[in-house]
C-alpha cells in the first residue's frame, strides 16, 4: 500500500469512529447527536472534559470501547502523516543527488541558464536531437516542472559561479543564457566565459543596447527574439513563399530533411577536393548552400570548382540520413 492511499484510509477510519461515537451514544445514552459528537470528539482527543449526561454502566462500557478505538485510529494517523512528510523529503533528497551525479557524469553538454518559454522550447529540440543538457533554475516551481519531465537541472542563481560550475561549465559544449534580465545574462556570460574560454556562449538580448554588452562579455552569438520575429514578419508580408519555403526547411518535425554544419577534418578523404569531385551532390543528393572557410570567409552558393580545405565547415541542406553520412565522411566521430 502507497502512503497516499494509507493516509486516505486512516481519514476515512477518523470518520468511522466519530459517527460510530455519536450514534452510539444516541442509542445508548438516548443523547441528541450533537451531544453525542461532542462526547466522542472530547474522548477520542483525550481532552477529559466532563461527560454532558451521567452514563449507565453500558455507556461507559461503550466509552472504553471508543477511547481503545479512537487512540488506535489516531495513532495509525499520525504515523501515516509522518510517514507521508518524511517519505517525501527523503525522495526528493535521493531525486536531488541522483540528480547530480548524473549531472557530474555530463561532458560536452549545453547549459541553459532559465527556463521561461524560451528555454523550454531549447530543451524540448535539444531533447529530441538526442543533444545532452542541464538546466539552472533557482525557482522550486519549475524545478518540479523540470522533474516531472525528466530534465536534469541544478538549483540554483546562474549568475553564481558555484552554479555554474556545479552544472559542468568547465567540460560543457555551449551554454545558453535566457534569463528575464539583461543584466543577468551579462554577469552569466562574464562568469562563463571566466569559467571556461573555450565555451560556446549564445546569449538572448531583450533590449537593443544589450546586444553590444553581452557581445563584450564574451558572447559568441546574441539573439534577439524581437528582432528576429519583426524580420519574419516583414518576410511573411513581402515574399511569403520564401518565407514558406525557410519555415518548412527548418521545420524538421515536417520533413525528413534539416540544416546542418559539418566541419572537414585534416584525415577526411574530401580534403583537397573540388566540389565536384566529391559524392557529396552525386551519391548523398545534398545541397551545400554555403562553406565557412578556415581563415573566416563565408562562400555563398559555392561552385564545382570550389576547394575543400581541412578546417572548412560545410552549410549541408537535405535528408537527414544523408547528412549523417557526409558527418563520418568529413572525420566527425
Amino acid at each position: 500500500m502507497d502512503t497516499r492511499t494509507a493516509l486516505l484510509r486512516a481519514l476515512i477510519a477518523i470518520v468511522f469512529v466519530l459517527v460510530t461515537g455519536t450514534v452510539g451514544y444516541r442509542v445508548i445514552e438516548d443523547w441528541t447527536l450533537l451531544e453525542g459528537l461532542y462526547m466522542t470528539v472530547i474522548t477520542v482527543t483525550t481532552i477529559g472534559f466532563k461527560e454532558v449526561h451521567e452514563m449507565g454502566p453500558q455507556g461507559e462500557i461503550f466509552t472504553i470501547f471508543v477511547i481503545v478505538l479512537g487512540m488506535g485510529v489516531t495513532a495509525y494517523l499520525l504515523l501515516t502523516t509522518t510517514r507521508f512528510v518524511v517519505e517525501g523529503e527523503v525522495t526528493k533528497i535521493l531525486s536531488r543527488r541522483r540528480y547530480m551525479k548524473a549531472v557530474e557524469r555530463l561532458a560536452d553538454h549545453f547549459i541553459i541558464c532559465g527556463y521561461g518559454r524560451m528555454g523550454s522550447f531549447v530543451c524540448s529540440e535539444l531533447k529530441e536531437q538526442g543533444m545532452p543538457f542541464v538546466v539552472i533554475e533557482h525557482r522550486q516551481e519549475i524545478q518540479d516542472t523540470l522533474a516531472q519531465d525528466g530534465h536534469l537541472f541544478v538549483p540554483g542563481d546562474a549568475t553564481k559561479e558555484q552554479t555554474l560550475v556545479a552544472a559542468g561549465i568547465k567540460h560543457a559544449r555551449g551554454l545558453v543564457a535566457l534569463l528575464d534580465s539583461d543584466a543577468g545574462n551579462v554577469y552569466v556570460v562574464l562568469s562563463a566565459r571566466r569559467l571556461n574560454a573555450d565555451i560556446d556562449i549564445i546569449a538572448r538580448a531583450g533590449e537593443e543596447e544589450a546586444e553590444e554588452k553581452l557581445e563584450w562579455a564574451g558572447a559568441n552569438r546574441v539573439i534577439s527574439p524581437y528582432a528576429i520575429g519583426g524580420m519574419r514578419l516583414v518576410l511573411g508580408i513581402l515574399k511569403p513563399k520564401v518565407m514558406n519555403f525557410v519555415e518548412l526547411a527548418l521545420d524538421h518535425k515536417e520533413l525528413d530533411i534539416d540544416l546542418e554544419e559539418v566541419p572537414i577534418d585534416e584525415t577526411s578523404a574530401y580534403c583537397g577536393k573540388r566540389l565536384m569531385e566529391t559524392d557529396i551532390r552525386r551519391d548523398l543528393n545534398l545541397i551545400i548552400v554555403s562553406i565557412i572557410k578556415h581563415h573566416g570567409r563565408m562562400v555563398f552558393n559555392p561552385g564545382p570548382d570550389t576547394v575543400i580545405e581541412a578546417k572548412d565547415t560545410l552549410i549541408a541542406m537535405g535528408e537527414r540520413n544523408s547528412l549523417k553520412t557526409l558527418e563520418k565522411r568529413a572525420g566527425i566521430s
